[in-house]
């Protein structure tokens, strides 16, 4: 599982969900996914009316990309060694091409997809204070607020990083970031922000937190709630076991019973491939959306605990891993074979490009009724 700015993230996967996921298994969520899933198809005009995002739903979001003309050099693009701007570490090709993640034009143009998703908060990448993505930061709160969305953090396991130095950045974070009107906080946990702490297993002892417990909702991955002691909040990340019978309906009980946030995240696929050359994560086929459907309905579902706290989803923009539902292009560059997302939900060609914006965003507005009753 490397975890390092220059590597792919390598979800947890336990080795059942590895085996569960083979064509047989996939097949019959697929089957259960159908007969779970809205009737209506979502490119309908009357689909197509969009409530304002949701600041229950929450999505991974990667800043760590650059490019020559941005940034000076390539940054991520290349992994799994290759040579952009055709030639990148991915399975998929953005439809905005191999961009930078300090273009304002390109951050106003993730804004507007986040928007047309429905998502209300992203949830960005944080490697620790004066790094690459903190550097990124001012630009995405402004890009963020010109579209009403908002954005938490991801504290990512950079070196060093322990239970105190967590509590070090989220006052960093509080006193850089938190009077801009894009810092999120929720109104339902006493206006606290939120803090996804990836492989929080890493470390032991989480006392310190604490100390920032009134002023930060901090989210610990892992469904195993013997190791959320200090923390506010429970999330999953991995993609791959949402769509495998996850047993949500401990943790989301244990969360409700201890007045914690319960936020498992869904996504619509996962393959790292490219950008990890020899791994050994199984591919999780997106098979044409049946995959996200599955899993929006295992989060919704009140067997599950359903409807949760808030929903996170993996991801808008991890090309490394192939979860993004970041448009990608739908005539990718030859110089290597990538994939689409040709036959998602029944579109093809450019349609296909934003097929997942606007399943993520008809499957916002079912978790808003849902939440409503």
């Amino acid at each position: 599982m490397a975890q390092s700015p220059g590597t792919s993230r390598r979800t947890f996967l336990t080795a059942a969900a590895a085996g569960a996921l083979g064509a047989g298994a996939l097949a019959a969520a697929e089957g259960r996914a159908a007969a779970a899933a809205p009737t209506d198809d979502p490119t309908t005009p009357a689909a197509a009316t969009r409530l304002a995002p949701s600041r229950y739903v929450h999505i991974f979001y990667y800043p760590w990309y650059g490019n020559p003309v941005v940034n000076g050099s390539w940054r991520h693009w290349p992994q799994g060694g290759l040579t952009p701007p055709d030639r990148i570490g991915s399975d998929f090709y953005p439809a905005a091409g191999a961009y930078d993640s300090g273009d304002r034009a390109v951050v106003d143009r993730h804004m507007g997809w986040l928007a047309q998703a429905g998502t209300g908060v992203l949830v960005t990448s944080w490697w620790g204070q004066a790094g690459y993505e903190d550097q990124r930061v001012p630009l995405l709160l402004d890009a963020a607020a010109a579209r009403g969305l908002k954005v938490a953090w991801h504290i990512e396991p950079y070196a060093g990083r322990t239970a105190q130095s967590v509590v070090d950045d989220i006052g960093y974070l509080i006193q850089r970031y938190g009077g801009h009107p894009a810092f999120y906080r929720d109104a339902a946990h006493g206006d606290r922000g939120a803090y996804y702490v990836f492989e929080s297993l890493r470390i032991v002892d989480w006392t310190p937190l604490d100390r920032v417990a009134d002023r930060a909702i901090v989210l610990a991955q892992t469904t195993d709630v013997s190791k959320v002691a200090h923390f506010g909040g429970m999330y999953t990340y991995d993609a791959i076991a949402a769509g495998n019978n996850p047993q949500w309906a401990g943790p989301a009980a244990y969360c409700r019973d201890h007045g914690m946030v319960w936020a498992p995240s869904i996504g619509p696929g996962y393959i790292d491939d490219r950008a990890v050359p020899g791994n050994t994560t199984p591919t999780l086929e997106r098979e044409d959306g049946a995959t996200y459907d599955l899993e929006w309905n295992n989060a919704l579902s009140p067997a599950n605990g359903g409807p949760p706290t808030w929903v996170s989803i993996t991801s808008f923009n991890e090309w490394h891993e192939g979860s993004q539902i970041e448009p990608a292009a739908s005539a990718p560059p030859t110089a290597q074979s990538y994939r689409t997302y040709s036959g998602a939900y029944g579109r093809t060609g450019a349609a296909a490009e934003t097929a997942y914006l606007d399943r993520t965003a008809y499957w916002v507005a079912r978790f808003e009724a849902a939440r409503q009753r």
